[in-house]
C-alpha cells in the first residue's frame, strides 16, 4: 500500500460531529510507518484519517536562497488591493499580450499590490491549463518583481487543482487562488481535504462565492485549515457578518464584493479587498483601502461599482475596457458585450467620476453592435 503526504497537521474535527480520526485498520497500518512528530498528520486514502509515510526530512533541504525568495505567507496577508485582472484577446481569441502588459502596468501605477490571474474576472474557465500557466509564468517573468501575482489554480477536480497549483508553483506565481469544488459539489470532510491537498504547496487564499459555486464554505471548513501555515486567508462573498466573524479570530480577509469592500475594510476588519472596479479605477479603489473611511468616495463609486455587476462578471468590465479603449473588443463566448442602453450609461459614469480616474489614455466611445468579436473557436 501507498501513502501520500497530502499537509502537514492534523484536521480539527468538525462541528457536525465526524472526529478527524483514524480507522484502527489504518492505526496499525500506521503503526508500521515512520511517525511523523505531533502535529504533522494528515489525510490520506479512500477517505480515512491516518499517519503519512513521509516526513519533512525527506525532502532536498532549500538552500539559502532559495528560502530567501520564497514568498511567505505574510507577504500576501500584508495585500490591500488585489485586482482580479481581465484577459484581453486578439481577434483570432488568442491572448493580447500587449494589452494585458499595458493593464498590468496600469494596476501597478495606479497601487495595486497583487493581481489574480486566470481567476472568474480573467476568464480562467475559459482557458485551457497550458493558456492558464502560460498567463501566469508570463506574469511573473515580466511583473513579479513589482506586483505579486496570485494564480487561481482552483478546480472542481481535486486531481486538477494539484497539478495546476505545482505548475503554478513551478514558475513562480507567489500564491494560488482556490475556489471549493463547484457543480458537482462536495461534503464538509470533501471541502476540508481537498484544500489540504494544496496548501502544502505555498500561500492559498481560500475563494467563497456561493452564487457561483452553488455552495457556501462555511466557517467550521475555514476554522479547521485556519492553522496551516500556506493558509493566507479568505476572499470572502458573503458579507459583512460572515467577514467580522474571521477577522476577530484573526483570519485574514478580502471583501470579493466591491460595492461592500469599504465597509468591510473599516468597519469589520477586512484586510482589503479582491476588485474588479480596480482593472477600471485601480487610484481611486487604493485610495479606499489606504487613506482610512471615506463615505464620500463610496459613494461616488456605487454607480460604478453596481453597473460592473448589472450582468453577471465579467461582461460589463469587458465592455467597459473595450469602450475605453485599452482592449480590443473581443469576446469570447459564451459572455457578449452588453446591451446599447448600458454601454450609453457607462459613459454617463465616466463623466460623473471623471476621465482622468479611469485607465487609459483614449476618449471613451459607445460602440455599435457591430464593433463587438464573439469567438466560440479559439
Amino acid at each position: 500500500m501507498q501513502t501520500h503526504l497530502l499537509s502537514t497537521r492534523t484536521i480539527s474535527p468538525l462541528s457536525n460531529g465526524c472526529a478527524a480520526t483514524a480507522s484502527a485498520s489504518s492505526l496499525s497500518m500506521a503503526a508500521r510507518l515512520r511517525r511523523l512528530p505531533s502535529g504533522l498528520q494528515s489525510v490520506t486514502g479512500r477517505g480515512k484519517f491516518s499517519l503519512a509515510a513521509i516526513t519533512l526530512d525527506d525532502y532536498l533541504p532549500m538552500r539559502s536562497t532559495e528560502v530567501k525568495n520564497r514568498t511567505s505567507t505574510g507577504d500576501i496577508t500584508s495585500l490591500r488591493l488585489i485586482t482580479a485582472v481581465k484577459t484581453p484577446y486578439l481577434p483570432d481569441g488568442r491572448f493580447d499580450l500587449e494589452a494585458y502588459d499595458s493593464l498590468i502596468n496600469m494596476q501597478i501605477e495606479g497601487g495595486a499590490e497583487g493581481v489574480i490571474v486566470g481567476g472568474t474576472t480573467g476568464e480562467g474557465h475559459l482557458m485551457s491549463w497550458d493558456e492558464h500557466i502560460m498567463l501566469i509564468g508570463h506574469t511573473v517573468n515580466c511583473f513579479g518583481t513589482r506586483i505579486k501575482v496570485i494564480g487561481n489554480t482552483g478546480s472542481n477536480s481535486t486531481r486538477e487543482a494539484v497539478h495546476a497549483t505545482e505548475q503554478g508553483f513551478a514558475v513562480g506565481m507567489h500564491a494560488a487562488l482556490h475556489i471549493n469544488p463547484y457543480y458537482g459539489k462536495t461534503s464538509i470532510e470533501g471541502m476540508v481535504s481537498h484544500f489540504v491537498a494544496v496548501l502544502p504547496m505555498g500561500p492559498t487564499i481560500i475563494y467563497n462565492v456561493p452564487s457561483r459555486t452553488a455552495q457556501d464554505i462555511p466557517p467550521e471548513v475555514i476554522m479547521a485549515i485556519s492553522g496551516y501555515p500556506n493558509m493566507a486567508g479568505v476572499k470572502e462573498c458573503v458579507g459583512h457578518e460572515r467577514v467580522k466573524h474571521y477577522t476577530d479570530k484573526g483570519i485574514a480577509i478580502w471583501s470579493g464584493n466591491d460595492d461592500e469592500c469599504h465597509d468591510s475594510r473599516w468597519k469589520y476588519g477586512a484586510t482589503g479587498v479582491i476588485s474588479v472596479a480596480s482593472n477600471l479605477v485601480p487610484g481611486l479603489m487604493h485610495s479606499l483601502m489606504y487613506e482610512g473611511e471615506n463615505a464620500t468616495l463610496n459613494e461616488k463609486l456605487l454607480p460604478l461599482m453596481k453597473w460592473l455587476f448589472c450582468q453577471p462578471n465579467p461582461t460589463a468590465l469587458n465592455t467597459a475596457l473595450a469602450q475605453l479603449g485599452v482592449a480590443r473588443p473581443v469576446f469570447r463566448l459564451p459572455y457578449v458585450p452588453l446591451p446599447l442602453e448600458k454601454r450609453i450609461e457607462f459613459v454617463n459614469i465616466i463623466e460623473a467620476i471623471g476621465r482622468e480616474k479611469f485607465v487609459g489614455q483614449k476618449e471613451v466611445r459607445i460602440l455599435d453592435d457591430d464593433d463587438f468579436v464573439l469567438i466560440s473557436r479559439y
